[in-house]
Order: structure tokens, then C-alpha cells, then sequence
């Protein structure tokens, strides 16, 4: 059997940066298991730019971006990585795993997970219609464009107004696709600001909120869709129906983290962001299993993920090398306004980060942070749902909880 001191599953932008983090902190035995071919995840289809301003100062494109990060760890004899190879199952910290010359076990000391996320399909939103061609998730199309050269769509029509449906909306429009309009249940847009602006008001693609696509039309290929407009509430408001003429629809109504290894390893998962329930040093609720990036909850930046990645591994770095936080655990507890809070636990007395998300638009406003020795308030003009949200606590601020803190968003 193959031992190593951590194994990390995903060799996409936090599980490099994780291994990179182990590493510095002491780990010299560390395997990176990639499914793919090669390293950098969804990076890798993500040509245009925009990724590592925050990380290496520059605008890069994002194979560039997984380049510049993996060229710090792929001449260390300390990280290995090995392609096309699956993680099947895990067990007691054994690792069942398909390689392309046959199945492996590898046993380990600490395992973390960085698996990415993937996205909501046509029947996950209950779409209307015939099984037709023409009906793709934007990162599908994604896919086909940037790294085989196949346009999926001349009419295109774009159902949610996440990051990878705008991107895909500029991108299709370049190639020479007519891109008919974006369509967005909610009356704000999900994705950056900078995305509509560059995206789709430089490209005069109407943006339709509060609407949503009730139907598709075609036999064997896309013909129309039937948009629809939504109340407050949601609900579809009849006579409002418009049919658009299209041959292809994308999808951006959702991204998951990817989770099926450590939902059937029996790890708890926050009903909110659908990943892990973690605390400060991103362990799990099993010992020794950590996680981060997407399959920990989506981010909107991959500097963001990289940065949670090389905290994850330098925590798993700690684990196996003995270094235990002794202090007492504290719960974050989520009031009005927090969609959710990223860790949901952590050891106090610490200088800590909270990511966290709103679950509705805020223009004036401020976070309320509140518990045994801290009541702190944080001016903020303009929240979003679409955009992170991060708070710096440092030690002297949380030494003297009792359990809780409380976080709240204030109009």
C-alpha cells in the first residue's frame, strides 16, 4: 500500500495553493490526486482575464493564472501529483483510487478535500419542454468554446445572471453568436458588478430581472423559450409570457460544491452552502479531513479560493505534525441578513477571517458583530449577495467569548 503524510483531492487552484501551505509549514510527503489530465481545474477554460490581482498583483487569464501558481510547487520533490486518477472512496483515511494503470490504495495521515463545484442542470429548475439540442450549463458551453473550438449557439439566450452566464454572454458575442438577452429570477443580478457593466452593458445585452425562462420550444434542436415574469414572491404572473426565437439556452442558475466523497464518508454539511461545516483551521467534523475553495462553499474570486486553500493545507500541516490548538471552540451564530458564515466554528484568542454572504441587497448598512467582550458595528455602503464579504477579528476581540458570536447585517 502507498503512504503518504497528506493527500489532497483536486489539483485545481486550492488544492495547489494547499499544498503549497502544507509544505511551507513543515509537511515533506505530500500527493496531489487530479482526475483530469492536467492541473488547474476550471482555470484551465477560463481564458479570459481578470484572475490574480489580489495574488500576484497582475490581471492574468486563467490557464495563466493555475500556471504562475503551479510553477511554485511543480519543481518540489516534496509534492506529487498524479493525472487522471479518481477518487473512488474513502475509508478510515484510505484512499481507493482508479488510476490509468489500475486501481491504488494509498493511506494517509490527513486528507484534504478541494474538489471544486459543479453546476445546477436543466433538471434541477424543473425546465418545461422537450429533451431537445441547444440546451447546455454556461460552463458546458464554456467547454466547447474555449477549449475545443465548438460555438454551441448562433441565437443565445442566458438564464441566470451568475459570473459564468455574463462571461459566457461576452464570450458568445465575440465568436459572433447573437446573445438575445440575460434573464435573472431575482430583481438584482448574481453576478459582479464589474461583470454586467463589461459584459453586458458594453455589449448592449438587455438584462431582464425578475424573470425567468417557463418553457423550451423544438423538436430535435432549440426553436424558442417561453420568458416569464416573477413578483416578489417568486411566483410566475400569467400573461406575462413572451416567446424569444433561439437554437441554444445556458444555463447559470447555480453552482454546487462537489461533494459526494465526504457526504458518503459521513462528514456534516452546512444545508447552506452545501459544503462542509468547518471551523477556523478548516477540519471538518471528522478528524483530519479539511476542505476548502468551491467544495467548501463558491467563491467569487479565485484569489479567494487560493488564499483558503494554503490556510487549509498549512492547518493540515499542524494535524499531522502534532501542533493542536488547545484553546476553547466558539459557534458563529447567523442572524438577520447572513445567508452564511465560513468557518461556523473557531478557537478563540485567535486573529481570525469570517467569509460570509447577504441574503438580499443592502445599501446602507452595517455588520453587527456581537458577543461576550465584543460588540462591533462595520459600516458598509452597498451589500450584495453576488459579492464575499470579509471580516478581520483579531485576538483581543475574541479571547473573552463565552461560546457565540452573533453576526447580523442592519439596514
Amino acid at each position: 500500500m502507498e503512504r503518504h503524510q497528506l493527500v489532497i483531492i483536486g489539483a485545481g487552484s486550492a488544492g495547489i495553493a494547499a499544498a503549497l501551505g502544507a509544505y511551507e509549514n513543515g509537511l515533506k510527503d505530500i500527493l496531489l490526486v487530479e482526475r483530469e489530465g492536467e492541473y488547474g481545474g476550471i482555470l484551465q477554460q477560463c481564458i479570459h482575464n481578470g484572475f490574480g490581482l489580489h495574488t500576484f498583483n497582475e490581471e492574468l487569464s486563467g490557464p495563466a493564472y493555475a500556471e504562475k501558481y503551479f510553477d511554485l510547487i511543480k519543481d518540489n520533490e516534496c509534492i506529487k501529483v498524479i493525472y487522471d486518477a479518481t477518487v473512488i472512496q474513502i475509508k478510515d483515511k484510505t484512499l481507493k483510487v482508479q488510476t490509468p494503470k489500475g486501481l491504488k490504495l494509498i493511506e494517509t495521515e490527513a486528507i484534504v478535500i478541494s474538489t471544486g463545484c459543479r453546476e445546477r442542470p436543466a433538471g434541477a429548475i424543473g425546465l418545461k419542454g422537450n429533451r431537445c439540442e441547444g440546451v447546455y450549463t454556461a460552463g458546458t458551453a464554456q467547454k466547447y468554446l474555449n477549449k475545443e473550438g465548438y460555438l454551441v449557439g448562433k441565437r443565445v439566450f442566458i438564464l441566470g445572471s451568475g459570473d459564468i452566464g455574463l462571461i459566457m454572454a461576452r464570450r458568445m458575442t465575440l465568436e459572433g453568436a447573437k446573445v438575445i438577452g440575460v434573464a435573472e429570477l431575482q430583481p438584482y443580478s448574481n453576478g459582479l458588478a464589474r461583470n454586467i457593466k463589461q459584459c453586458l452593458e458594453d455589449f448592449d445585452i438587455p438584462l431582464y430581472l425578475s424573470h425567468t425562462v417557463e418553457s423550451v420550444h423544438g423538436e430535435s434542436r432549440l426553436t424558442s423559450i417561453t420568458l416569464i415574469e416573477v413578483g416578489k414572491d417568486l411566483k410566475k404572473i400569467p400573461g406575462s409570457e413572451q416567446e424569444i426565437e433561439c437554437d441554444c439556452l445556458l444555463l447559470s442558475v447555480g453552482l454546487i460544491p462537489e461533494n459526494t466523497l465526504i457526504e458518503e464518508l459521513g462528514v456534516k454539511l452546512d444545508p447552506r452552502t452545501k459544503g462542509a461545516v468547518v471551523d477556523d483551521t478548516y477540519m471538518t467534523s471528522i478528524e483530519g479531513i479539511f476542505a476548502c475553495g468551491n467544495a467548501l462553499h463558491v467563491h467569487d474570486l479565485v484569489d479567494y479560493v487560493s488564499q483558503e486553500g494554503k490556510k487549509a493545507g498549512h492547518a493540515a500541516a499542524d494535524y499531522v505534525l502534532q501542533k493542536g490548538i488547545e484553546a476553547e471552540r466558539v459557534v458563529n451564530v447567523t442572524g438577520d441578513g447572513v445567508s452564511y458564515m465560513v468557518p461556523q466554528s473557531f478557537h478563540k484568542g485567535k486573529d481570525l477571517e469570517f467569509m460570509f454572504r447577504v441574503n438580499r441587497v443592502f445599501k446602507e448598512s452595517y455588520i453587527h458583530v456581537y458577543g461576550n467582550g465584543i460588540d462591533k458595528k462595520i459600516k458598509k455602503l452597498g451589500i450584495v449577495p453576488s459579492e464575499m464579504q470579509k471580516v478581520f477579528l483579531r485576538k483581543e476581540e475574541t479571547k473573552d467569548l463565552d461560546g457565540q458570536l452573533h453576526w447580523e447585517v442592519i439596514e
